[in-house]
C-alpha cells in the first residue's frame, strides 16, 4: 500500500512539476528496501514504480512535443496532461485500497520495465 501511496505522496509534493522524479521515488525506495523480505511488496513495489515511470515517460514526451513544435504542441498537450493527471490519481488511490486488502492489482497501459 504504502508503495502506492508514496507515489501519490511524491507527486502532490512535488505539485506535478517534477512528475518525472517526484512520482517514482517513494515505490522505488520501499521496493528496494522490501523486495527480498516481502513477495507482495516485491510485486506491488516493481508494479507502482513500472506505472509511474510510464506516466513520467507520457509527461516528458507531451513536454518534448510542445517544445519541438514551438508552442503549438500544448493544444493536445494540456489536455493530455489534464486527463492523465486525473487517471493516475484515480488509479494510485485505487491500487492503494486493493493492496490495503491483500490484492494484487495491475495498473493498466503500464510498460513492464522492472520485472
Amino acid at each position: 500500500m504504502f508503495a502506492h501511496l508514496s507515489a501519490l505522496a511524491g507527486g502532490l509534493l512535488t505539485a506535478g512539476w517534477a512528475a518525472s522524479l517526484g512520482c517514482f521515488i517513494g515505490p522505488l525506495v520501499i521496493w528496494m528496501v522490501k523486495k527480498d523480505t516481502m513477495p507482495f511488496v516485491d510485486d506491488q513495489g516493481k508494479e507502482a514504480l513500472n506505472f509511474n515511470i510510464t506516466v513520467g515517460i507520457v509527461f516528458l514526451a507531451l513536454a518534448a512535443l510542445s517544445v519541438v513544435t514551438l508552442g503549438i504542441g500544448l493544444i493536445i498537450a494540456i489536455p493530455a496532461w489534464i486527463i492523465i493527471g486525473i487517471a493516475w490519481l484515480v488509479l494510485t488511490i485505487i491500487a492503494g485500497i486493493k493492496a490495503n486488502e491483500g490484492v494484487a492489482y495491475r495498473y493498466p497501459f503500464t510498460l513492464r520495465l522492472i520485472k
